[in-house]
């Protein structure tokens, strides 16, 4: 599924964001990245879905040598990972309905499809009846719950959440972790930068925590391991 092999990136300004990281993350899995900030949690993930590339190392992803891929093969690389961002990152002028549709229709699917689909997980992330709201009229839980729906839809091998929660209040966090954490039962392999003590410790699934650009702990329902 994602294999990470003796993986260093340095950005350009000499900053130097991940080390020499080996990992294996199986189809099917629920991993939390975890670490301190500026630790390279947020490289680790944005070479996933080829946002940058590895200064030196390989990475695989469904098969595919990330860093081999020619420019016009990274749109079949990012069909199979959808991306759920901290921001939401929704179009403003579109209605929750016609946001999860967009990402359906740059992939030119059958209108008749994207109605069926776009329904489908909208119910399935609890806003079948909101479907012609536009963004701003949306509280900021159901703004990232449209954010997962839009990253959903194309049913990807992988999801990956940066900081989903981090600008949510609490009880808004616990349901975006269920939806996750059904997605994930599902048996799409969900990848999870978090900031969050109390989610990681309840909700319990395999931790990764990266320091100084270094996997430093892999754990099978492991603790989150810092304060906060």
């Amino acid at each position: 599924m994602i294999h990470m092999k003796d993986v260093y990136k340095t950005y350009n300004n000499g900053v130097s964001a991940l080390n020499g990281i080996n990992i294996n993350i199986d189809r099917g899995e629920f991993v939390y990245i975890v670490g301190p900030s500026g630790a390279g949690k947020s490289t680790f993930i944005r070479l996933i879905f080829r946002e940058v590339k590895p200064t030196k190392g390989t990475v695989y992803v469904n098969e595919m040598n990330v860093n081999e891929l020619k420019e016009k093969q990274v749109p079949l690389l990012r069909r199979n990972v959808g991306v759920v961002y901290q921001d939401f990152k929704l179009l403003s002028k579109l209605t929750v309905y016609e946001n999860v549709a967009f990402a359906m229709e740059v992939i030119e699917s059958h209108p008749s499809l994207i109605r069926t689909r776009v329904m489908e997980v909208l119910d399935l992330v609890g806003l079948k009846n909101k479907a012609r709201f536009l963004p701003h009229e949306l509280s900021g839980g159901e703004q990232q719950r449209v954010s997962i729906a839009r990253a959903i839809v194309n049913y990807p091998k992988i999801v990956i959440a940066d900081e989903p929660t981090g600008n949510l209040d609490p009880d808004t966090s616990w349901g975006i972790m269920k939806v996750l954490q059904e997605i994930n039962d599902r048996g799409t392999t969900v990848i999870m930068a978090t900031h969050s003590k109390e989610i990681v410790n309840t909700f319990k699934n395999r931790v990764v925590a990266i320091e100084d650009g270094l996997i430093v702990r892999d754990e099978h329902r492991g603790e989150y391991g810092y304060e906060g």
